[in-house]
């Protein structure tokens, strides 16, 4: 049980390692959307188009990768969105059964649901090599691909998490 537990950390490290390298991807939406601005502005100023559907759809593509693959990441780092009224006034006990159950019977379900019907989805799409139906503007499949890649990687993550709540139950004051 202790491997599985040490498993269980090195997930967890990669994948907080992943998400500060995502990060990064932040301030390349950050840029490409102010340059985007100025652009549209600016070209209207001086009566020439300066940006393009491409660099439009860059900007939309950097914040899908940034929200679907920084779940796990946010998982890893207990930073995911739950409902505090009561979950803040636990005991670590409670709290750790609390997250168990909600792994176990809604995050993996859920994940194995969207990874299971995101891929004939993904597949047609590669079928086609499909592109933007937007003159000057990108492929769709790398985009529609990161779908089933963020559920694969919120699944390992929400194993990680799970074993993490065991720990908890198995080691209610710290032991290891």
């Amino acid at each position: 049980m202790n491997t599985l537990f040490r498993l269980a950390k090195q997930i967890d490290r990669v994948s907080q390692s992943f998400g500060r390298g995502l990060a990064w991807l932040s301030v390349a939406m950050v840029l490409i959307g102010a340059f985007n601005a100025l652009a549209r502005y600016g070209g209207r100023a001086v009566g020439i188009n300066l940006s393009n559907n491409g660099l439009l759809e860059a900007q939309w593509y950097l914040f899908a990768l940034i929200f679907l693959l920084g779940a796990a990441p946010t998982l890893a780092a207990n930073r995911h969105v739950r409902v505090d009224v009561y979950y803040g006034r636990l005991s670590p006990r409670r709290k750790a059964w609390i997250d168990l159950l909600g792994c176990i019977l809604l995050l993996l379900p859920f994940c194995i649901f969207a990874l299971v019907t995101s891929l004939p989805f993904v597949e047609s799409s590669w079928s086609v090599w499909e592109l933007s139906p937007d003159p000057g503007g990108l492929a769709r499949w790398p985009i529609k691909t990161a779908i089933p890649l963020a559920f694969g990687l919120l699944i390992i993550q929400g194993f990680s998490f799970a074993l993490g709540r065991i720990e908890v139950l198995w080691h209610p004051r710290g032991e290891s």
